[in-house]
């Protein structure tokens, strides 16, 4: 018997997994018809019925549901191995990133990257997971954040995170007003004491310890949110939670800031390295993270100003709706 041709043998591989005739042709760039032709002459070169044909969709028969088994990991292996042959344009860049941090930090700067480099095609992609870059060699580079180890990749350090108790203005307001520097342990707090806010409270809650968390959250974002609900105290990561402060939705707590030795990079395999429109990107980027930690020397010079002027704790331009009066004592 002839040997199949390989492209029937992938359409019906793609039509297997998909149990989609017309998403199974998309993804080949084929016409439903086309990709049927393909898939009917396999079943007859076998003399096998490879689907059932329904109402919505396919479904692999017995025989197909074997021949699935035994042909695709081959089918996957080869297109393994050619993936580092795959073509690549050095004016699309497609990144790999946080969808908070794209919010948040990155997606407010972007105007003036597309403004320099209006030629390259920039691409994100939002995942909670880290990329591999093996498995997907569409992906040029990542921005990550943790403590820079990811073995095999070339690292770029950014920025660390910075910390800062926020909450709402209207738990402000059913507080009393601004805390005092060492009563912030009174408050409703997110998180526990595994989480960061042991070291704030002991490099700046005077020695002492917190009576009350409300709740505790897997994910920032999630507590930011929280936060911004009147649910507690966050302490918040500046570069996620600065934009919902000058918002007005969050006002920060305390002129104390935690550094962490957690931090922000930009990440990419080998292969990346001469990309053209990477190196574009990761020259703005820098420039971009230097902006954004001289500004926040700035801001913190001017609360400290601020604060001995009128006992203001929030950033200096925020809205005065963020900035209620503090409670005497």
């Amino acid at each position: 018997m002839n040997r199949p041709p390989l492209h029937a043998l992938l359409g019906f591989a793609t039509a297997a997994r998909t149990s989609n005739l017309t998403r199974a042709a998309e993804q080949m760039h084929l016409t439903v018809s086309a990709l049927s032709h393909q898939i009917r002459t396999l079943e007859e070169r076998l003399g096998r019925r490879l689907f059932e044909r329904g109402p919505r969709g396919v479904s692999l028969t017995a025989d197909g549901e074997r021949l699935l088994s035994v042909v695709a990991p081959h089918l996957d292996a080869l297109d393994h191995a050619l993936r580092p042959y795959s073509p690549r344009r050095d004016d699309v860049l497609t990144l790999s990133l946080m969808a908070s941090m794209a919010s948040s930090w990155l997606v407010p700067r972007l105007g003036s990257f597309v403004a320099l480099y209006p030629q390259l095609e920039l691409n994100l992609f939002s995942s909670a997971a880290l990329v591999d870059f093996d498995r997907e060699p569409g992906i040029d580079a990542a921005m990550r954040g943790g403590y820079g180890r990811w073995p095999g990749l070339v690292i770029e350090h950014l920025f660390d995170e910075t910390l800062v108790p926020v909450a709402s203005p209207a738990l402000v307001e059913r507080m009393g007003g601004l805390p005092a520097q060492d009563d912030l342990h009174r408050w409703p707090l997110l998180g526990d004491l595994s989480t960061y806010w042991q070291d704030w409270f002991d490099r700046y809650g005077g020695g002492k310890r917190p009576t009350r968390f409300v709740a505790h959250f897997d994910d920032s974002e999630t507590m930011h949110r929280a936060a911004v609900e009147g649910l507690g105290v966050a302490l918040g990561r500046l570069a996620r939670t600065r934009l919902l402060i000058r918002s007005g939705q969050l006002v920060p707590l305390s002129q104390g800031r935690l550094k962490i030795d957690w931090g922000h990079y930009l990440v990419y395999p080998q292969r990346s390295v001469d990309h053209g429109g990477l190196e574009s990107f990761r020259t703005w980027l820098h420039q971009q993270a230097r902006a954004y930690i001289d500004q926040m020397e700035s801001d913190l010079a001017t609360r400290e100003v601020a604060s001995t002027d009128d006992g203001a704790c929030g950033l200096p331009d925020a809205p005065a709706a963020a900035k209620p009066r503090r409670k005497r004592r």
